[in-house]
């Protein structure tokens, strides 16, 4: 099965935000970290830079000058704080079906997050029908994250796609997807306004993954 022009027939799915609700942990992980090197940064951009690749989050967040300093312990420790907050990581809508749903459908579907292959697993583990997905890709698996188009390239080799429906919460998944050439799919559960999603390229926005799969006819999928 092979995407004529304008159909799709790969869905790259998101983790965090996504499939989990674990925006807000990873926030209060990456505030502990700044914080506990000695950091001032808000919340609200810490919030707002979720779902980037954190190889270039300290430096969008607190400059270069941070990044080059202690950029690596940073990281450190926002792996640890996220070790403990991760007991509080929940499925989201739709979650439990999405995947499940798609490959009904003969989709190819490719689980693309750019955090660890650890963090990813972890959170997988709520997914019920994980396993059913085509491939994982990870920060780890490409050379950047997102907002790079590394992951969507890397999810579309592993599977042998031509065209993807690129689903994710953050304006960094949709700059990815749209700059890739791909259909970019917005949900609100990672906690950013419309207006923010689409001025980053999202071409549909929903609630949530229940709410996308209620109104997949709005999407140029291929069939079977």
């Amino acid at each position: 099965m092979h995407a004529t022009a304008g159909q799709l027939d790969t869905v790259v799915v998101d983790v965090d935000g996504t499939l989990v609700d674990s925006v807000y942990e990873h926030a209060v992980a990456w505030g502990r970290a700044f914080h506990d090197v000695g950091l001032t940064v808000s919340s609200a951009a810490v919030h707002a830079a979720i779902g980037m690749d954190s190889e270039q989050l300290v430096a969008h967040v607190a400059g270069d000058r941070a990044e080059h300093a202690v950029g690596d312990r940073i990281r450190q420790i926002h792996a640890a704080e996220f070790e403990h907050l991760g007991a509080r990581v929940r499925l989201l809508p739709g979650a439990d079906r999405l995947i499940g749903d798609l490959k009904k459908r003969g989709l190819r579907v490719v689980i693309a997050s750019s955090g660890s292959e650890r963090d990813t697993a972890r959170a997988l583990d709520h997914v019920p029908d994980a396993a059913l997905a085509d491939a994982v890709v990870t920060g780890q698996d490409v050379r950047k994250g997102k907002p790079a188009t590394d992951l969507i390239t890397a999810s579309l080799t592993a599977v042998g796609g031509d065209r993807a429906a690129v689903i994710g919460d953050s304006p960094w998944d949709a700059i990815a997807g749209r700059a890739g050439g791909h259909f970019a799919i917005a949900v609100r559960s990672g906690g950013f306004c419309d207006s923010t999603l689409t001025e980053a390229g999202a071409q549909l926005v929903f609630d949530s993954l229940a709410d996308v799969l209620d109104h997949l006819d709005q999407i140029p999928l291929t069939g079977p």
